[in-house]
């Protein structure tokens, strides 16, 4: 399966009605079979066929609840980007997966490398896994710290 990057499966092209189902899915991802085989006209054999292929052909990687992170005890949330040592970055991705709080990791290009969405209990767990995690990572040169005043999760759908 991707991983994102290295071992890439080639893009399958996907129809309407998989891309109806992504929809339905990203929207509710406990929808179950005999709703999302109404809703794109199919039956469910050929739906459940169809979320099982794009399970395997790693187009859906995974099923999660949407989380308020302030009321789930998190509320601190914090873009962290890092500035990292050429070529450092399967190391580094290794490092940053495994801290507390970590939502999300992107190699990115432009004015830094790396790009780190963290939530934790408050500003001081925040300033302590920066401080004395993150910037212990060897590999790192610097980072900076933009604190997030507010998230509005975006629907698939689009506005």
């Amino acid at each position: 399966m991707a991983d994102g990057g290295e071992d890439a499966l080639a893009a399958r092209p996907l129809d309407a009605v998989d891309k109806a189902i992504l929809r339905i899915l990203q929207t509710d991802g406990r929808a179950s079979i005999r709703s999302v085989a109404e809703r794109v006209h199919v039956s469910r054999a050929n739906a459940y066929a169809r979320i099982n292929r794009l399970i395997d052909d790693g187009v859906i990687r995974g099923f999660s609840a949407r989380l308020n992170h302030e009321r789930a005890g998190q509320g601190a949330s914090a873009y962290i980007t890092l500035k990292i040592v050429q070529n450092s970055w399967r190391t580094v991705r290794e490092q940053l997966q495994a801290l507390p709080g970590a939502a999300h990791i992107a190699l990115v290009s432009g004015d830094f490398d790396v790009l780190l969405l963290v939530h934790t209990p408050d500003n001081r767990t925040l300033r302590e896994l920066v401080l004395t995690r993150i910037q212990a990572i060897p590999e790192v040169l610097s980072t900076r710290t933009l604190l997030v005043f507010e998230e509005t999760d975006l629907d698939p759908d689009g506005p």
